[in-house]
């Protein structure tokens, strides 16, 4: 019996040295990231970097032309931190971020489950919804100033028909802050109801299903499903919303200019009227309030990202 020997096989390799191929794979990765790097550092690094500038420096109109701007440090931070204005802006700006965004989430997700059950004209409704999102913010303000006017406006008008007086929405110290806010929620809802719509896209009906055979009515289901599968979607919406809304400034301008009396002055309006509502500029405090904002929206998405590396974890 003749026994057959196998002999191994030479892997005949491609001729050329890896060293090439490799670099030109690394230079068309930098090709395609150039694009993004540049617009990051043009605006985003550079305009953090020159607002920082601003902050640590004693700017005024004539040392932006003379270019000779004094080093003053942290001296801008502390004259904005004890200035009386900046308890009121800081707890004007904490109402008006917080009630918008609890608002705002708590209307666009109870629209989202409304809008989740498929019926006649879902779709038209749902794209309705979508027309505050669409008009230009000064319109929407200017129409809110016109509907909360104390004097012809069509909210006084509808609460006198139910024997309630005029109320000075814009005009009273009393009233200016929530008016703000009202027309900001109302602006806000459609983001919110656009994003928690797709994500409740994304939870498997069949889950419902199974929920439903076993008994669980509707609020458990949205207990016990739509929340907790929802969790990721909610947290980058209420992220988003947050930085969104502590940088407001059009609105509350038209509407109020942070008055009467800073009632309703936020950071973002303060820092906005150092730099240009005054008429006699005064940039480096603008820059400070400006990055003290930065700082906080930063905060919160360290936060966010804490989170989510938790969840991912857990």
């Amino acid at each position: 019996m003749t026994s057959l020997r196998t002999e191994p096989v030479a892997v005949r390799r491609e001729p050329g040295p890896a060293a090439p191929r490799n670099r030109a794979r690394r230079w068309t990765a930098v090709a395609f990231l150039a694009p993004l790097i540049v617009y990051l550092l043009v605006f985003y690094a550079y305009p953090l970097y020159r607002n920082i500038e601003l902050s640590v420096h004693d700017y005024t109109p004539r040392a932006f032309v003379q270019g000779d701007p004094e080093f003053t440090g942290v001296e801008n931070y502390r004259d904005i931190l004890a200035d009386g204005t900046f308890v009121r802006a800081l707890r004007s700006t904490a109402v008006f971020t917080l009630a918008s965004i609890a608002a705002q989430y708590a209307i666009g997700l109870a629209l989202a489950v409304f809008f989740h059950r498929h019926f006649r004209l879902a779709a038209t409704l749902r794209a309705m919804f979508l027309v505050p999102w669409l008009l230009p913010l000064i319109v929407s303000a200017s129409t809110w100033s016109w509907m909360l006017n104390s004097e012809n406006g069509i909210v006084n008008a509808a609460l006198q028909a139910f024997g309630i007086g005029q109320i000075n929405w814009l005009t009273s110290p009393d009233t200016s802050l929530l008016a703000v806010t009202i027309a900001n929620i109302w602006l806000g809802v459609p983001f919110n109801l656009v994003i928690l719509y797709a994500g409740l896209q994304n939870i498997p009906a069949e889950l419902y299903e199974a929920a439903g055979l076993d008994g669980a009515g509707a609020w458990q289901r949205f207990r016990r499903i739509t929340l907790p599968l929802l969790r990721p979607v909610s947290l980058i919406t209420l992220l988003l919303g947050l930085i969104y809304t502590l940088k407001v400034v059009d609105i509350i301008w038209i509407m109020t200019r942070g008055g009467p009396a800073d009632a309703s002055t936020t950071l973002a309006i303060w820092s906005y009227r150092e730099a240009f509502g005054t008429g006699q500029p005064d940039f480096s405090p603008a820059a400070a309030v400006g990055n003290l904002l930065i700082l906080i929206a930063f905060v919160a998405g360290l936060a966010h990202v804490r989170l989510q590396r938790r969840e991912e974890t857990g």
